[in-house]
């Protein structure tokens, strides 16, 4: 009987052996897999900070170009600054023409009207609007005694004479309101209705 189990275990002997040998390497392989896993993540955490530097290179590129606008702007508000403040600059002479403006909204021939109102912002200068136009106007002498507001750029001209006023585009080649009347002039043109001024024809000289 001893005989026996003694047989056996020598056959068993080669299997537990075997088994043996097969289960160890697992655990080494097992290391090597928990190993592996903060190797990736490391080379993640390399991977994205390439990405934030490129971020900031792009962020840096696009701050040039606004820097760039922002001194254009500057700049071109600096140079309309210069432009209006050259425009303030009016003559006294200009300045007294300006005193005798009429103002407010004047109706004039065919249902028009103009309304003319003080540049509160550049003094001597004027707002002259209208259905369809709108002009910034300043004083001009003239050698008539007739109050002469131009806008050079739009090429309209607006004449003040005791009776009445009109407004026209050079430019266009047109009169853009006829017979406009403050109520200033409204008086003066029922005072000529009422006593005409004579004509030169009334009275010839005598020879």
């Amino acid at each position: 009987m001893k005989t026996l189990i003694a047989s056996a275990l020598i056959l068993l002997a080669p299997a537990l052996t075997t088994a043996q040998t097969a289960t160890k390497p697992a655990a080494p392989a097992e290391a090597k897999k928990s190993s592996a896993k903060p190797a990736a993540k490391s080379t993640t955490a390399k991977a994205t900070k390439p990405k934030a530097a490129e971020k900031k290179s792009d962020t840096v590129a696009k701050a040039s170009p606004t820097s760039s606008r922002t001194r254009l702007h500057s700049g071109a508000v600096q140079v309309a600054s210069g432009l209006a403040a050259a425009e303030a600059a009016l003559t006294p002479e200009e300045l007294q023409i300006a005193e005798r403006v009429y103002t407010g909204r004047m109706a004039c021939e065919l249902g028009a009207f103009v309304s003319i109102e003080a540049d509160t912002q550049s003094p001597g200068r004027f707002h002259v609007e209208g259905k369809g136009f709108k002009y910034h106007m300043a004083p001009v002498a003239t050698t008539t005694g007739a109050v002469r507001l131009e806008d050079q750029r739009a090429g309209a001209v607006w004449v003040q004479i005791a009776n009445k006023s009109m407004l026209m585009n050079q430019k266009l080649g047109q009169r853009m309101a006829d017979e406009c009347m403050s109520p200033q002039q409204v008086v003066v043109a029922e005072a000529i209705k009422k006593n005409p001024p004579q004509s030169l024809l009334d009275n010839p000289a005598a020879k």
